[in-house]
């Protein structure tokens, strides 16, 4: 068994193990690439600020988010295709999650479906909602989430119409992979990956083939996504979503402080600064550029957590710091699945719960709630206030 230090560790045997394309779907953003870049470049920009003699005995990471108690401030963000990582992936960190007291959040374009998820699982999870044009599949899909008792409705706000991801595209993704000469060299390379999988309760998106009319394969299912992403989203249409769930609702995809207002306005309980990973618009500012921005114009309204570029716990520290009432790993989680299964997701968790917890101690603090702008020394122009 390999020693794990950090999600880097983890990054090289998940590239290894999985077959090309759901490494690149993971290991990618769009057009240039820029934006994705930055989301964790960025981050190295800011510098912690050291302190000693301090009595670090007694420290806590434990915090809520939305109204959750969680072990540490840091969530598992909503990844597509996260069974093609590892075969059952979403069941997998999604018990890895809840063994380790963070929240974990399946997404619409999940391998395996609410149901399976919520019958492997004790404890109530938070899942992600695409907004699709087919209004009584939309309906379904809620209901079908309430009925698994998910404490949380994530809206992704970023993706009415999909950015083009030239890597997905040069790779023909799709769930089950195409049987391509170029894929099937690549899956003779991945053995162990293809073995795990033939064993997985299924290799296609749980969550839409049996729900939609006429989706019964991958062809289908491809036609059907491609056009079913709703341009028409709107804030009013947020709002008679937000009214047909009921409970806890969280806007994702969040990166203007116009945006962050109205989100605000039509009562979400919480936001999340997110590009996407860096997956839609290339050129956006990074996550954590815009935090400090979003922070000044809504910080007093609403709950606010940062998404896209993070790898440590020290970039965990260093929203916090900034603001941020929690965070969502996507990437770093997945490198462990992809790795090593739900122990991969749970030594993720555990190398970033060891760099938070030793950091914030090296800054002086005891406690994630202490945390704020005095830990950092952050460049003057890192925000990025251009004409």
């Amino acid at each position: 068994m390999p020693v794990i230090t950090n999600i880097e560790d983890l990054k090289r045997i998940y590239a290894r193990r999985v077959p090309k394309m759901f490494f690149d779907y993971a290991e990618s953003g769009s057009w240039t690439e820029q934006t994705f870049r930055d989301n964790t470049n960025d981050f190295e920009q800011i510098r912690l600020r050291q302190r000693v003699a301090v009595d670090m005995a007694g420290r806590t990471t434990a915090s809520r988010m939305i109204g959750q108690e969680v072990a540490m401030p840091v969530a598992l963000a909503p990844v597509g295709l996260t069974g093609m990582q590892s075969a059952d992936g979403e069941i997998k960190a999604a018990r890895a999650a809840e063994a380790f007291g963070v929240p974990f959040t399946l997404s619409t374009m999940s391998i395996n479906s609410i149901e399976e998820v919520a019958e492997a699982t004790t404890k109530p999870f938070w899942f992600q909602l695409y907004t699709m044009k087919d209004e009584d599949y939309m309906r379904r899909l809620i209901g079908r989430a309430k009925a698994a008792n998910c404490s949380a409705l994530v809206i992704t706000l970023d993706l009415q119409i999909l950015g083009q991801r030239h890597k997905d595209l040069k790779n023909g993704l799709s769930a089950p992979p195409k049987l391509t000469p170029r894929t099937i060299a690549n899956l003779m390379t991945k053995w162990a990956w293809g073995i795990e999988m033939l064993g997985a309760k299924r290799r296609n998106f749980g969550n839409i083939v049996g729900h939609v009319e006429g989706i019964s394969d991958a062809s289908s299912l491809g036609a059907w996504t491609a056009e079913q992403f709703d341009p028409s989203l709107d804030w009013g249409k947020i709002e008679k979503l937000k009214e047909m769930w009921g409970g806890k609702v969280i806007l994702k995809g969040i990166l203007d402080e116009e945006d962050a207002k109205m989100a605000a306005k039509v009562g979400a309980d919480a936001i999340t600064v997110s590009n996407h990973g860096g997956r839609q618009l290339d050129g956006a500012l990074s996550s954590i550029r815009m935090l400090p921005r979003i922070m000044d114009a809504v910080g007093d309204q609403v709950e606010v957590h940062l998404d896209s570029g993070i790898r440590s716990g020290q970039d965990v520290l260093k929203a916090l710091a900034l603001g941020a009432t929690g965070t969502m790993i996507g990437r770093a989680f997945v490198y462990g699945l992809g790795a090593m299964g739900q122990q991969g997701v749970t030594r993720a968790l555990e190398v970033i719960h060891k760099e938070l917890d030793t950091s914030m101690a090296l800054c002086g603090e005891k406690s994630v709630s202490n945390l704020g702008r005095h830990n950092l020394m952050v460049p003057e122009d890192f925000t990025g206030r251009w004409a």
